[in-house]
């Protein structure tokens, strides 16, 4: 009677662990990663669209105060890919979320044409994605986020200074840098983790890793 009642008994966090993947698999790709990222990536194009106008005010006001001031204007156009990264938990993600979100602003249209639109998306993706990569996908922490939206800005910034400032001299290189810096530390990182946090609390990212640790407060 004991070993029949002991054998039969299973502890839930048991069953559930199970279940999780490990090791490479928790690496891959689920349908439902695919889906949620793209909408994480087709809002934030629609967030991106209202900021490609709304900007346009503030960098009035920042420009003649100090030269290069208006790169801590880049934040809003920075979030998708450190968002996309903490909630989808996979290789790529920053990339896809992040490029896909471009891809809506240049479909819509904006004043920097579709091509550059494209190629700005995947730089900044690109910069979140490899301060991702560097903690090998696995920690998921607010400096890390914070990290990652710097990352992406100044692969942005850099970019921008190619692309739009060529021959911009050094004070302008450097206070730009630093703005666009703080703007997607502040902004892209602490923020994104911010709202991912916000969406675990919900229950609405129950089926991923990044609401499973913030119910069992990993």
């Amino acid at each position: 009677m004991h070993a029949s009642a002991s054998s039969s008994t299973v502890r839930p966090t048991d069953a559930t662990a199970s279940t999780r993947p490990t090791g490479p698999g928790r690496l891959r790709w689920r349908v439902v990663d695919i889906v949620v990222a793209s909408v994480i990536g087709v809002a934030s194009g629609l967030i991106f669209l209202l900021w490609n106008i709304g900007y346009l005010g503030p960098k009035t006001l920042l420009e003649p105060l100090l030269p290069g001031l208006q790169g801590l204007l880049d934040g809003p156009w920075l979030f998708a890919g450190v968002l996309g990264a903490l909630i989808i938990r996979k290789p790529g993600a920053a990339i896809y979320t992040e490029t896909l979100a471009a891809v809506v602003s240049a479909l819509v249209g904006n004043q920097w044409g579709g091509f550059l639109t494209l190629e700005a998306g995947l730089v900044q993706g690109l910069g979140a994605e490899i301060v991702f990569l560097i903690f090998f996908y696995r920690v998921w922490t607010l400096p890390v986020a914070i990290l990652a939206g710097a990352g992406a800005a100044l692969a942005g910034g850099v970019n921008n200074l190619i692309l739009w400032y060529a021959g911009a001299d050094a004070a302008f290189t450097v206070v730009y840098l630093i703005s666009t810096a703080v703007s997607g530390a502040v902004i892209a990182g602490a923020g994104s983790w911010a709202l991912a946090r916000g969406l675990a609390a919900t229950g609405a990212l129950d089926r991923f890793a990044s609401g499973r640790a913030r119910t069992q407060r990993v």
